[in-house]
């Protein structure tokens, strides 16, 4: 249900920013000028577009990996120690600070540690509201060389529960959610966040853009379709201090509303092109009518459980003795490729 201080109509902004990575230097007082150097620009950058775009514009998204790049040949302790944030790090308090001097819901992705799983991290999708408090955090689910909340399923579950895993939050701009990058290919997950009231999904991504739709294009139009949600995607301009050419990850941030209407869209660059309005009344009214279009009504998911239940392909809690080195990802794939071909689905 929405909250009665609900604002109906509001302008949300996918901001397309370039990831200055920090993959290069070797020490985590290095990495952190870096990042401490992207927020510090990401205020006035903020102030700039909403001054363009209007004082409606209550939700920024931004890119995945824009606050340190990917890891590259560090090790999952080393990059942890280099590149991670503690659940409570002075960074989040100063992009919070951000979102409190903006009066909008600020949201991001990071690599973050977990006290509770010390030998891990996890990369967290966040938001910020207004006040500055962190209201989401979705750690992701699906990842092929980082760790995840699978991977530690029996224990993150007894300390999180469920709503932890595909956690919703209920604010005054409607029912926000998150995937990372490329789980949009992956209709479970936002399923599950539908299914928990979701209504706008929000993606930070770094992935390929060009004129030919690639599977995550046609993926994000079929998560709002399917779902009757808006997503609203974030990508990188590029990402810089790697081997990897810099455009390779630029371009195509846009907002798709519940029709799978795409609303915005912007080129390559950094850009604040891509904003568009979220109507949650005419969601809402959307979702609640009567018709063949109404997908969420005609969901038979019973039908499909038994089957799901016999099918476990990736295994659960294949780092829960911990010491992983990154060369288990590949490893770990393998046995779910066996585990394919064992049930002939290969």
């Amino acid at each position: 249900m929405a909250s009665p201080s609900t604002s109906n109509t509001f302008t949300a902004l996918a901001m397309q920013l370039k990831s200055e990575a920090v993959n290069r230097v070797r020490t985590s007082s290095e990495a952190r000028a870096i990042m401490e150097d992207a927020i510090a620009k990401l205020g006035p950058q903020i102030a700039a577009a909403r001054a363009f775009i209007g004082a409606d514009c209550r939700l920024v998204v931004l890119p995945e990996y824009w606050l340190t790049g990917f890891p590259m040949g560090e090790s999952i302790i080393e990059w942890g120690t280099k590149a991670c944030l503690t659940m409570d790090d002075p960074m989040y308090g100063t992009l919070g600070a951000i979102a409190q001097k903006q009066g909008i819901f600020l949201a991001g992705n990071a690599y973050e540690l977990d006290p509770n799983f010390p030998d891990l991290y996890f990369q967290n999708c966040f938001v910020l509201d207004p006040s500055g408090d962190m209201v989401l955090r979705y750690r992701r689910i699906n990842s092929m060389y980082a760790p995840t909340p699978h991977d530690v399923w029996d224990k993150y579950l007894d300390i999180y529960g469920i709503e932890g895993i595909f956690p919703v939050a209920k604010t005054a701009i409607g029912n926000l959610a998150a995937v990372a990058s490329d789980e949009i290919l992956f209709p479970e997950v936002a399923r599950c966040l539908m299914l928990r009231g979701a209504e706008i999904l929000l993606h930070p991504t770094s992935e390929v853009y060009g004129n030919a739709r690639a599977p995550k294009e046609a993926a994000k139009v079929s998560r709002a379709v399917e779902n009757m949600m808006y997503v609203v995607s974030a990508n990188t301009a590029g990402i810089a201090n790697t081997p990897i050419l810099e455009a390779s990850v630029d371009g195509g941030s846009k907002i798709i509303d519940y029709r799978g209407l795409v609303l915005a869209e912007t080129g390559s660059g950094e850009s604040m092109a891509a904003y568009g309005d979220i109507d949650l009344e005419a969601l809402r009214r959307y979702r609640q009518r009567p018709s063949i279009k109404n997908l969420l009504s005609r969901q038979r998911l019973d039908a499909y459980t038994t089957l799901y239940s016999q099918s476990s392909i990736y295994p659960a809690n294949s780092m829960a003795a911990g010491g992983v080195e990154r060369s288990h990802f590949i490893a770990t794939q393998k046995t779910a490729l066996e585990r394919l071909t064992q049930l002939g689905v290969i």
